[in-house]
């Protein structure tokens, strides 16, 4: 993506099924636990680039002793720096006392069964360590502790937030991850509570009433009646300090979040191939959590899957599939190279099927597995021309002549890696013009490959937001090579409504399609609508969440999707720039048969998952009108 958007954040789940002597004598470490832990975070390492935290919580310790472990870090090589933090304690440990599980798990902190780890990628707010995950919620009963890490943004925060201070709590801070936690931690209490009340009579000591909780605690129940009312995309970890361990996924599956288990661990994680190489198992032993589900984990090690709340239809965030989730997954590398694939004969239509002058090339890198599967529809498309050529030539000269035949053989797609991104560049002090100019060198290009005024040159993106980085840097670069014309190609369609479950593509004033939109409008001398669907917005605030519709979708509707693409090639030619700019863009259609699991398109088609979806895109348009710079929820 050139143009760079916030990402997800990632979440790892492990609990040890066996005593860290069993790691000590299989594996040859107790610290095998910590040790799995950081790998998965560093294969996740693509979901956050604001921080990192783990926490670790012993089983089965005595009252006096620390059973939770807690460590966050914020630094520039924050995943490093966490776990140097958390190493740091054993380096002066001699070797016997590193080989001897139970005295490090009686001594030393981190040394637990049940541990957490989570990437921070921040859309919104400050970068401090108050903000980097995991929450603890704590307290002096064992099993009120909470710790809690999450993947997720909820569209009804002030809602849940106000039903916590009529409950007559007082939230030190308005987030969505406060609130979540202080809402589960609600619910927490008063479970704990509501087995104390059923055990007293029965003559139970206090002590003995611990045990009991400990062991029928039910999550299920927990989670049932404190996420009833969440709205949004989300997978949520969380600890609790006795032992148990859950993990749960919203009810449209929006974010995803894959599990495996057997006989020696339990681990859960936001993407599958963490868990296939870090643990070394196949794909199929790799199952996906179901929406509207829960993992849970007693402290006995007893897990299940169960669901929480009623699922509904399913609407799995597709911009996983493009962009977010590593491509190493199997079938998220297939989906990418068929998004490119698709886009080979509208591309070819557009250059007349010249592959003699046309140059093709991808920018950035995270593009390059689509590109692959534009290159193999090119050349599918080749393979006819040449066969129709071989044919014709036969047809002509009653046979084939070898030199002719040569030549038919030898057409290839002129695929070159032709624009690049350099280092980061850093303007410091620089006045508006010179700031431009510096960020106009942020991607380079490779010289003498294009034909001066005759080639055509195509740049595959996979996807374009707020086409700023086309305007700004790419196409000003990229015409230095003196093509006749350039394409840009997104595989991915036009992003014009704002997302509300993760992603920081909130502003409708920053996406080019929802500007080109407004300046069609204006074109056709119908800016009025503009006024009037803005009269509609406001009218939906008084509304029940349940009757708001998008109001923005038949302003889109009026104009056809080439029309709209036309127009965004406009807004991002730079201005005095010689080659003629041309847009393709992948359709929602295309894109839903290339990725059909993963259905969630609401950035794309308007179509929202949850009821607090659409009252979002209403407040963006109402803060666009009203020219507020504020995130609509």
């Amino acid at each position: 993506m050139s143009d760079h958007i916030k990402h997800e954040c990632g979440i790892v789940l492990i609990r040890l099924l066996k005593p860290l002597g069993h790691y000590q004598q299989k594996y040859g470490t107790a610290f095998y636990g910590l040790k799995k832990l950081q790998l998965m975070m560093l294969k996740q390492r693509n979901r956050g680039q604001d921080g990192a935290g783990m926490a670790a919580i012993k089983l089965s310790v005595a009252p006096g002793e620390k059973y939770i472990s807690r460590k966050r870090s914020i630094a520039n090589n924050y995943l490093e720096d966490l776990f140097e933090m958390v190493y740091a304690p054993f380096q002066n440990l001699p070797p016997e006392r590193l080989n001897d599980a139970n005295w490090l798990k009686a001594n030393m902190p981190y040394m637990g069964e049940v541990l957490m780890g989570h990437l921070r990628y921040g859309t919104h707010g400050p970068n401090t360590i108050e903000t980097c995950h995991p929450f603890l919620r704590q307290n002096n009963w064992m099993h009120r502790n909470l710790l809690l890490a999450g993947n997720f943004n909820l569209t009804n925060v002030d809602e849940l937030f106000q039903e916590l201070v009529e409950l007559g709590q007082y939230p030190k801070q308005k987030s969505d991850t406060v609130t979540v936690l202080e809402k589960i931690g609600h619910f927490l209490d008063d479970e704990v509570q509501r087995l104390y009340t059923w055990y007293k009579p029965d003559g139970y000591s206090n002590t003995e009433i611990n045990d009991l909780i400990f062991d029928n605690l039910d999550i299920q129940r927990l989670l049932r009646r404190a996420c009833k009312k969440f709205d949004g995309g989300y997978v949520m970890a969380g600890l609790l300090g006795h032992g148990d361990a859950f993990i749960m996924r919203d009810p449209s599956g929006i974010r995803p979040a894959f599990y495996y288990a057997d006989d020696e661990v339990v681990v859960a994680a936001s993407e599958r191939p963490a868990i296939q190489t870090v643990f070394n198992v196949h794909i199929s032993q790799v199952k996906e959590l179901q929406p509207g589900h829960a993992l849970i984990i007693k402290r006995n090690g007893a897990m299940s899957e169960k669901p929480f709340i009623e699922p509904r239809l399913r609407a799995a965030c597709s911009f996983e599939r493009i962009y977010f989730s590593r491509g190493t997954d199997h079938a998220i590398y297939l989906e990418r190279k068929r998004l490119g694939y698709q886009l080979a004969e509208p591309v070819m239509q557009a250059v007349h099927y010249n592959f003699k002058h046309t140059v093709f090339a991808f920018v950035p890198n995270t593009a390059e597995t689509a590109f692959l599967g534009l290159t193999e529809g090119l050349e599918q498309i080749l393979n006819r021309i040449k066969q129709e050529k071989i044919l014709k030539l036969h047809t002509e000269a009653q046979g084939l002549p070898d030199k002719k035949l040569q030549k038919i053989l030898q057409m290839r797609p002129r695929v070159e890696k032709l624009v690049v991104k350099d280092a980061k560049i850093r303007t410091f002090i620089a006045d508006d013009q010179h700031r431009s100019e510096l960020v106009s060198y942020v991607y380079d290009v490779t010289y003498g490959l294009v034909e001066n005024e005759k080639d055509t040159l195509v740049l595959l993106d996979d996807s374009i937001v707020r086409g700023t980085t086309l305007r700004d840097s790419i196409l000003q670069i990229a015409a230095r090579l003196r093509p006749k014309k350039i394409i840009i190609v997104s595989s991915a369609p036009q992003i014009r409504y704002p997302d509300c479950y993760g992603i920081d593509m909130s502003k409708l004033k920053e996406f080019v399609a929802f500007q080109a939109m407004v300046a069609l409008l204006h074109d056709a001398g119908q800016a009025h609508l503009l006024e009037e669907t803005y009269q509609r917005c406001k009218a939906s605030e008084s509304l029940p969440v349940a009757e708001i519709r998008n109001e923005l979708m038949p302003l889109y509707e009026l104009f056809t999707y080439e029309e709209i693409t036309r127009k965004i090639a406009q807004i991002v030619t730079p201005p005095n720039i010689k080659p003629k700019i041309e847009l393709i863009y992948q359709t929602v259609e295309g894109l839903r048969q290339a990725c059909p699991n993963n259905n969630g398109d609401w950035y794309f088609s308007g179509i929202y998952p949850t009821p607090g979806g659409n009252r979002v895109v209403n407040r963006a348009f109402i803060k666009y009108m009203e020219n507020r710079d504020e995130r609509a929820y």
